[in-house]
């Protein structure tokens, strides 16, 4: 008996002692099954809670890892948006705040062109992107923006100084402080646009003495540059190689002889409406500037043949010639262009009144390159010359001409339009007021030759008066039979 009760109580003792240290462990021993049952479903869903949140972390992780912010290095974000135009680039920059920072970057803002926004761009807008640019910017077009300021252009040209290309096209707030300025700071410039601005004499030297590099300058319409002003740029800008100078009254031959002397690479020359301009000044050109490819002298009324006779003697790789409105020029004058020019591609003979079917004749014999030829107001032209054009024989302008006008040609008739069914690769035809064609005549060419865009007009027809049937006309105190 006492045995038995000896084994009980170390039995209990035994229970209390591995209680104590269960709970020093935090486990919970509990005779209850009920509570076991309840204790494994807590712990089930604990545990269930915790492989979810782990779940949920390594996910997340994975994700991050994959993002592009994660995998590719900014130099190589930055590259790729180095390809996408400035809207582009504006658009991923509201994606993050990152994005942001790499977009705007000032290598990506090398080339800017708001043309697209003229209306929008404030003067703000050229001083945030010249503070952003800095050094990185080479080239930014500015063509209508006509809310820009000295102020503005200012802060451009000394925030960056290596620009190279620069259009303030008809920027019309800009005075003579803006042009000192690029003349001041922008040493690296080769082209520069001033159209329609408010340039002068002192503007112009200064670009010249400061943008030796200069290579291409277009100032047409900027009236008040005069003679002098162009005659001292010409002798500072030796590395010119294309010039627009179109509506300088101030443009006299002795600018264009020292534009012949100091720039012999001279490629391209834009001289419309310089009607000061004479024979002299072409002649010169003519002689000195021999890789001319590029020449327009419409609207130069005191040009005569003696100009077209030193282009043919001298300038052989002469590729487009614009001379609309010359009425002094003749066929003997084309004659010469057209054999010391046989690369010509483009030629304009608006209104010029006294050539005839030679000139077309002396075209197809030695010009087999030519594409584009505009004989608008030549009334002489007849459809004996459309044949020369299509004829073979003569050359083969039936299989690299492109574009034909023949606006106002009074004598042209339907049977031209039979002509030039032969030409292989023509795109568009000009028949404006060309009374003898009819309205048939061209639907019929349109039913067969379907690619080319036909451009015409017929006046509407009104109707006699004979013809008008006779109505009585009422009012309130009489009746008027």
């Amino acid at each position: 008996m006492q045995i038995f009760e000896w084994l009980k109580l170390k039995m209990k003792f035994t229970f209390k002692k591995n209680k104590k240290s269960a709970i020093k462990d935090n486990r919970v021993i509990d005779s209850s099954p009920i509570q076991d049952q309840e204790e494994k479903v807590n712990m089930l869903k604990v545990n269930a809670s915790a492989d979810h949140d782990n779940k949920n972390e390594n996910d997340k992780k994975i994700v991050e890892q994959n993002l592009i912010n994660k995998r590719l290095p900014k130099e190589l974000i930055i590259r790729i948006f180095s390809y996408l135009d400035i809207v582009s680039l504006c658009r991923c920059a509201q994606v993050s705040k990152y994005w942001n920072i790499l977009a705007l970057d000032g290598s990506n803002l090398q080339h800017v062109d708001l043309f697209e926004f003229q209306r929008d761009v404030s003067e703000n807008v050229i001083e945030n992107i010249a503070l952003r640019c800095n050094e990185f910017l080479r080239s930014i077009r500015l063509e209508n923006c006509r809310s820009i300021n000295d102020t503005s252009l200012k802060t451009l040209c000394i925030k960056c100084p290596n620009v190279e290309l620069l259009n303030l096209k008809q920027c019309l707030k800009l005075t003579e402080k803006s042009f000192v300025n690029i003349g001041n700071n922008l040493q690296y410039l080769t082209s520069l646009n001033l159209e329609s601005c408010n340039i002068s004499d002192q503007g112009i030297k200064c670009i010249a003495k400061g943008c030796s590099r200069l290579q291409a300058i277009e100032i047409s319409w900027c009236i008040n540059i005069s003679s002098d002003g162009l005659f001292n740029f010409a002798d500072s800008c030796s590395n010119l190689r294309h010039i627009a100078a179109k509506g300088l009254t101030n443009m006299k031959n002795r600018v264009l002889a020292k534009i012949a002397d100091n720039c012999p690479q001279l490629i391209s020359l834009i001289l419309n409406n310089c009607n000061s301009l004479t024979d002299d000044g072409i002649i010169s050109i003519a002689d000195n500037c021999q890789f001319l490819k590029h020449l327009c002298v419409s609207n130069c009324k005191h040009l005569t043949d003696a100009s077209l006779i030193a282009l043919g003697r001298n300038c052989h790789e002469l590729c487009l010639f614009e001379s609309s409105g010359c009425s002094n020029l003749s066929d003997n004058g084309f004659s010469a262009l057209s054999k010391g020019c046989p690369n010509l591609m483009r030629i304009d003979l608006e209104e010029c009144l006294q050539i005839t079917n030679a000139t077309i004749q002396n075209l197809a014999n030695n010009c087999f390159k030519l594409r584009h030829l505009a004989l608008s107001r030549c009334e002489n032209i007849t459809d004996d010359g459309i044949r020369l054009i299509t004829n073979p024989t003569t050359g083969n302008l039936n299989e690299t001409l492109q574009v034909l006008e023949l606006d106002n040609c009074p004598l042209i008739t339907d049977a031209a339009l039979d002509q030039l069914s032969s030409c292989q690769n023509l795109m568009r035809l000009e028949l404006y007021d060309c009374q003898l064609i009819t309205k048939n005549g061209i639907k019929k060419f349109q039913s067969k030759f379907p690619q080319i865009k036909v451009h015409a007009y017929f006046a509407p027809t009104v109707a006699s008066n004979h013809n008008r049937p006779i109505r009585s006309c009422s009012c309130k105190c009489c009746v008027i039979l």
